[in-house]
């Protein structure tokens, strides 16, 4: 048999393996804009217990309460947000990644009710960011209680911002409006000029959010991606030298193994799959927009960990590495931006499927919504905006995207 009669079986299994996946994302895809399309982009947050005027009156200003109160609104499957009167809200993260999902959309296609989101969604993004900083940043539209600290509700991270920025680099790359540029630019005023910068040696660290001095490094490298892609269109040194110095901090951090703790404290060094998905995203941004290779070991080193340690052989994602359950909907829908960005990296398309797969075939629903959690024994099926709805279309717009390029 001619070598071109052996490669002919191979070639169209892999040319109808691909339209197979091509066919179930777009199906799935239809599916969320429907939903979207019927209940808006205005919806509720595993976070926003102290939205609640009920609980935060019978919170009595005391932290373990208000801890209490977030953590078990978050955790029970049941949604009492309608008896608090807790009402639906923009998040600001989830219209960044709802804006990023929509430009691809319209780049692919020209369909014009695409334009009209982008737009409607860029107007939002202007009403609700956060006021009295140096440029355009953005936080939660909740206020928000962690074991360490009370952050009120828009009050700006790192994180939010650089997702955002970049949405508006997006748009400015697509359609050509100088504003966007100027936005995503004055967002890394905010990073200089508000935020705490922790120094060591010649590695810096952003904090969080203007309130705190964390040292959180998946934030860390979002900032320095974010800052690597405004140089490779400015050309500010400023934008370089910041992004190398807070990228070696965060490559120092590295465990030998290829992980990254989610930061330096005691208490803060769990290793969970979207905040590795974060670093490795951030880096490999921070390497292709200053063509600095000199840490692509590194990021070699952190995929190979991501791949080994986070996915079962059917394709469910686990939130933390050494845990099988739950399955959080951040976990598939951030390990497939991922594997999608780093493609040339290392080619993890048979796995990018299998997580694919098992997501639509697990998490949506009928009505095209998808559900926040699976644990052991139950389904956690409240469909949340931003971290379910908002990052399933992020994802799949990205894996379309790909596909479709």
């Amino acid at each position: 048999m001619s070598l071109l009669k052996q490669a002919c079986p191979l070639i169209s299994t892999e040319i109808n393996r691909k339209q197979n996946i091509e066919t179930k994302v777009k199906d799935s895809l239809n599916k969320l804009e429907n939903y979207l399309d019927i209940y808006g982009l205005k919806g509720y947050d595993p976070y926003d217990a102290l939205n609640s005027e009920i609980l935060n009156k019978f919170s009595f200003n005391k932290k373990f309460l208000k801890v209490i109160y977030t953590q078990t609104l978050k955790k029970i499957p049941i949604n009492l947000r309608p008896l608090l009167f807790i009402k639906k809200g923009f998040n600001p993260k989830g219209m960044g990644l709802f804006l990023s999902g929509y430009i691809k959309l319209y780049s692919l296609q020209k369909n014009r009710k695409y334009l009209q989101k982008i737009n409607h969604i860029i107007s939002i993004l202007d009403d609700i960011k956060s006021i009295g900083y140096s440029g355009y940043c953005w936080g939660y539209n909740f206020d928000w209680q962690s074991r360490t600290n009370f952050t009120p509700k828009y009050t700006p991270t790192i994180v939010n911002t650089a997702f955002i920025a970049h949405a508006f680099l997006d748009a400015y790359q697509l359609l050509g409006n100088g504003r966007y540029l100027e936005i995503a630019r004055s967002s890394a005023d905010f990073i200089f000029n508000d935020l705490h910068i922790s120094r060591e040696n010649n590695f810096i660290c952003f904090s969080y959010t203007p309130q705190d001095k964390s040292k959180i490094h998946n934030a860390n490298i979002l900032g320095a991606g974010l800052l690597a892609r405004l140089y490779s269109i400015t050309k500010e040194d400023k934008l370089l030298e910041f992004a190398r110095k807070a990228a070696g901090y965060v490559i120092n951090r590295q465990r030998p193994d290829g992980s990254w703790y989610y930061a330096d404290t005691s208490y803060q060094s769990w290793i969970d799959v979207h905040h590795t998905g974060f670093v490795l995203e951030g880096l490999f941004n921070y390497i292709t927009f200053t063509a600095d290779k000199s840490y692509l070991p590194n990021l070699h080193k952190g995929l190979k960990f991501l791949e080994n340690h986070f996915f079962l052989q059917n394709g469910r994602t686990k939130f933390f590495y050494n845990n099988n359950y739950p399955t959080d909907i951040h976990g598939p829908t951030q390990s497939i931006v991922t594997l999608v960005r780093l493609k040339d990296i290392e080619d993890n398309s048979q796995l990018l499927q299998r997580i694919t797969c098992w997501m639509i075939d697990h998490m949506q629903d009928k009505n095209g919504c998808f559900y926040y959690r699976k644990g052991r024994f139950f389904y956690n099926k409240i469909p949340y905006i931003r971290w379910s709805q908002a990052w399933v279309f992020h994802a799949l717009t990205t894996y379309y995207f790909y596909l479709h390029k």
